[in-house]
């Protein structure tokens, strides 16, 4: 082995060169809002007519957006509110847009923090119950005279992880003011997430609904192929290779992020390996790079609540693998709470979170009947248990709680009935 070389140097040296690949990469990160939009021209259009009444001064309808993720959805309500906003800051117009996105904002508090923040109402980053938090949000709206329009992206986080609560007094706080008001859009990647609500939120927040479809393979060339326009220098990734980007994101539920992620990867791979353009292997190895990554993402990427039923579930995976029962996901879960301080949401709510974790292939769940005793979900874990754990050492809020002495009723059949 050679010593006293430098192993960065090489490295150093390519990296301080200009790439012979890209031209600006950050056209194909995820958060990037075009300037244009293929293929959800009319989405936009249907967007822009609803929230074009507040260029009048009259409130606009709530509106529900849903579909699956890499649909554009966030794309769309970015480049619509950009496009108004400038419009009535032009005209002098008391019309303010807010973006929240709940997965990052993560809890009620913060998601009103933010609110606040939007009508110039600071309040301190804990200390405040939500009720009161919330007056003060509507007082300063009341005072700004201000028509708001409120996206709150991820909704469906929200909701699982709280209840409805907070967006039963959101779609009401209307009542009693006159001239300041609040719209709000929905966006949501759960197709069944409508089913969650309670009836009278469903039917104010979903006054306009608009549903945003997968994008097919030619759709997904088109996007890429923009895209690619911005990001490369030109000859560098031929028509084949966005193709197959396209194809494979297609295959796979017409997911647009996932085709830009499998671009970008590619050519990264292309740029590491000095390659002069960005062919299919590249895309190939770069399904490869994603896939390792995407089991990390899906377990830290669920809201709160989730993910403490799956710090659950490796409690009783740690002390019992062979005989997890609902029953005792649930009083691990509940005590976890007690350690946070947290209000534990409902056995039913808890099992409807282990059927999503079984939904993503985090772990199986199965209906198991004892005749007369009653029936209970066995659970088993699908994904390494190490797994779980790296994900969650990450985790601020529950990392200190994975060592933590949890106590675990019996397998006797005490646990029955969940």
């Amino acid at each position: 082995m050679k010593l006293g070389g430098d192993p960065l140097g090489d490295l150093l040296s390519k990296i301080s060169a200009a790439s012979r690949i890209f031209k600006d990469r950050e056209v194909l990160r995820a958060d990037y809002i075009p300037g244009n939009l293929p293929h959800r021209w009319e989405h936009i259009k249907r967007l822009g007519e609803i929230v074009s009444t507040g260029l009048s001064l009259h409130r606009p309808s709530n509106v529900f957006i849903y579909g699956k993720t890499g649909t554009g959805k966030t794309a769309v309500v970015k480049h619509v509110f950009k496009r108004f906003g400038e419009e009535a800051a032009r005209l002098g117009i008391p019309l303010r847009f807010v973006y929240i996105n709940c997965r990052i904002a993560g809890t009620e508090y913060r998601v009103l923090t933010e609110l606040c923040d939007s009508v110039g109402v600071k309040v301190p980053f804990t200390g405040l119950s939500k009720g009161e938090v919330f007056n003060r949000f509507r007082r300063g709206l009341a005072s700004s005279s201000a028509l708001l329009m409120v996206c709150l992206d991820e909704i469906d986080v929200l909701v699982k992880g709280f209840g409805d609560a907070l967006l039963y007094e959101l779609t009401r706080i209307n009542e009693g003011l006159e001239s300041s008001g609040l719209s709000l859009i929905g966006v949501s990647n759960d197709l069944m997430f409508k089913e969650m609500l309670d009836p009278r939120v469903l039917s104010s927040l979903s006054e306009e609904e608009i549903v945003f479809h997968p994008y097919t393979a030619i759709e997904l060339v088109d996007i890429l192929s923009e895209r690619a326009r911005l990001a490369f220098h030109g000859g560098v990734v031929p028509d084949s290779t966005i193709n197959l980007c396209a194809a494979l994101a297609a295959a796979e539920h017409g997911d647009a992020r996932r085709a830009l992620d499998l671009l970008r990867v590619a050519a990264e791979i292309a740029e590491r390996n000095m390659a002069e353009r960005v062919e299919e292997q590249h895309v190939r190895m770069a399904m490869g790079v994603i896939e390792q990554g995407r089991v990390y993402e899906a377990l830290t990427t669920l809201p709160l609540h989730g993910r403490m039923v799956l710090l659950a579930v490796y409690h009783a995976y740690t002390k019992s693998s062979s005989k997890i029962t609902s029953g005792m996901i649930y009083q691990i879960y509940r005590e976890l709470c007690s350690h946070l301080g947290l209000e534990p949401l409902t056995d039913r709510r808890v099992s409807t979170l282990i059927s999503e974790l079984d939904m993503l292939g985090v772990l199986s769940s199965n209906v198991v009947s004892y005749g007369r005793y009653g029936r209970t979900r066995r659970i088993s874990l699908k994904i390494a248990a190490d797994e779980v754990r790296q994900a969650l050492e990450r985790d601020e809020l529950l990392s200190h709680l994975l060592d933590q002495n949890i106590a675990m009723m019996g397998s006797d059949g005490s646990e029955r009935g969940r």
